[in-house]
């Protein structure tokens, strides 16, 4: 369970970095810049920490997945984007994909004897 906090704080790093990325105008602006890089370097030192116990299929595509559904809503509600129909259909599709991966790893235990 430690591990998902870690990679769940870790795709909050990554959106917070994604975000001041756009802030910083190609790293023109000082704040934001630094906020790029320690949202990068706190998302991916948190990835590495959830690795040791999560499979490295299921945390890069969970990280992965929400990062960019987070960062199109981050868009939407801060930065003006629309929300087309296609776009909400891809959103649900990350979703539904990180869901599939997640229950597929999960697969049949073997039977043990008592």
């Amino acid at each position: 369970m430690k591990s998902y906090v870690l990679l769940s704080i870790s795709i909050i790093g990554e959106v917070i970095g994604t975000t001041m990325l756009k802030m910083a105008e190609g790293f023109t602006i000082l704040g934001p810049s630094i906020g790029v890089v320690t949202g990068y370097v706190l998302s991916f030192y948190l990835l590495s920490l959830s690795l040791k116990s999560i499979p490295l299929s299921l945390a890069y595509a969970i990280w992965s997945g929400c990062g960019t559904a987070l960062a199109a809503i981050v868009g939407i509600i801060f930065w003006g984007e629309a929300l087309s129909l296609l776009k909400f259909i891809g959103i649900i599709f990350i979703i539904g994909g990180i869901f599939s991966l997640n229950t597929a790893n999960k697969g049949p235990q073997p039977a043990t004897e008592d």
